[in-house]
């Protein structure tokens, strides 16, 4: 058995709890000075103060982490990506810059589509050697559970290969990868004119194999203008209930389409992007309690106001935060940038922040029972850092603050 304690830690700052927190509970996080940890096979088996600790547990028994002058949060939880795909596209990126819409560049043939061309060109081994340097790279910034997404196959045999590379990606790496069946991302060209019939290819093959292997956890669908429409959206997500899947959904980034109100009606765990969102969509929302995360690094790279964050806390939602990483749209994962970005531009607060991309993100993969705060019979999922206060997460603006991650009880790297 491997047992260890974590000592004197400045403070261990968590929220608390098995679900997401919503409205004002976001702020509500727990607060221990002077903090203790200990953990025995990788979970999580006493919390309370290094004098209590000292008290209870005999240190000869234990391997012993002085965290003296660190803040202890939980590991950060990025509950929406798109990390596995072949290719990039900088020039896209800097079409946008010259002021293309991302909808031109995407009917102009760019988008979605180059980087499908690059993915169904790039082999298993290659795919997955890109995602354990990105993985690591994650985990360097704190991020302990990562969700991923198929979507540049657009076919069976790559989205297969995708879910497959991150299936063995979760198996052989730290960081926990929650995989999501994206093949409703964009119409490939095979189906260009005709979207029922794609749908019916993805209800009839993709969505029973994937089942079969148990490849993904979640279904999603990109519901938008020009992609999948609120009736196809529906059908698709319906289908997907029928095989186990829990449902994700792409809803009312780029236009207000009622993918807010779509998720609330077929009951997805979570709603994505809503940089467009109806007020009645965020009720919907919020009376459902479905959580809504928020991907203010997309906005950034696409220079796109905010979503309201400070409307949907107030409005009694569960927000999360999460990076969108992807070839596209947003080609980063920097958890600090995430930070000032809902901190300085979205009027959320450190406390509220901090649950985001915590115990919400855990809630976001449906596993908000195991990880997402620092708590007894919880995962021994943990960052230290650099200083001794998480409101340095916000303050050392953009910086990274990580000094130590622990995966399972022990060090990621």
């Amino acid at each position: 058995m491997t047992k260890r304690i974590i000592l004197h830690a400045s403070e261990i700052a968590t929220p608390m709890g098995t679900k997401a927190r919503a409205g004002k509970e976001m702020s509500q996080i727990k607060v221990i000075e002077d903090g203790a940890i200990v953990i025995e096979d990788g979970m999580i088996v006493a919390v309370d103060t290094s004098a209590s600790i000292l008290s209870r547990f005999d240190l000869n028994q234990y391997t012993v982490t002085d965290a003296s002058g660190k803040s202890v949060v939980p590991g950060f939880i990025d509950s929406h990506t798109h990390f596995i795909f072949g290719g990039f596209r900088p020039d896209e990126f800097l079409m946008r810059l010259s002021g293309k819409t991302y909808m031109e560049i995407m009917k102009a043939g760019g988008g979605i589509e180059n980087t499908v061309q690059a993915t169904r060109a790039d082999s298993f081994e290659s795919l997955f050697n890109s995602g354990i340097q990105r993985l690591n790279g994650m985990a360097r910034l704190g991020i302990t559970t990562v969700e991923g997404k198929s979507g540049y196959g657009l076919d069976l045999e790559t989205e297969l290969r995708m879910l497959r590379v991150m299936k063995k990606l979760n198996a052989d790496h730290p960081v926990d990868v929650v995989p999501t069946y994206l093949g409703a991302h964009a119409l490939p060209r095979e189906f260009k004119a005709d979207s029922q019939a794609y749908l019916q290819f993805m209800i009839d093959q993709v969505i029973p194999e994937v089942a079969k292997e148990r490849l993904a956890d979640f279904c999603d669908v990109f519901c938008e203008e020009g992609v999948f429409s609120i009736d196809e959206s529906r059908r698709l997500l319906n289908e997907a209930k029928k095989y186990g899947f829990l449902l994700k959904i792409h809803a009312d980034e780029i236009e207000s389409m009622g993918g807010a109100e779509l998720a609330a009606e077929v009951g997805t765990v979570s709603a994505d992007h809503l940089l467009e969102a109806s007020e009645q969509g965020v009720r919907a929302l919020a009376e459902r309690g479905i959580v809504t995360t928020l991907l203010p690094a997309t906005a950034f790279c696409l220079n796109k106001p905010f979503a309201d964050a400070r409307k949907m806390i107030d409005a009694g939602c569960a927000v999360a935060l999460a990076s969108d990483f992807n070839p596209g749209s947003c080609f980063t994962y920097s958890v600090p940038l995430i930070f000032a970005l809902a901190g300085i531009h979205m009027q959320m607060t450190s406390e509220e922040v901090l649950t985001a991309f915590t115990l919400n993100g855990a809630a976001a993969l449906n596993r908000s029972e195991t990880i997402g705060s620092i708590e007894p019979g919880k995962k021994a999922d943990l960052v230290l850092l650099n200083y001794p206060s998480y409101k340095y997460l916000i303050y050392n603006t953009a910086m990274n603050c990580v000094n130590t991650v622990i995966k399972n009880g022990h060090n990621a790297f």
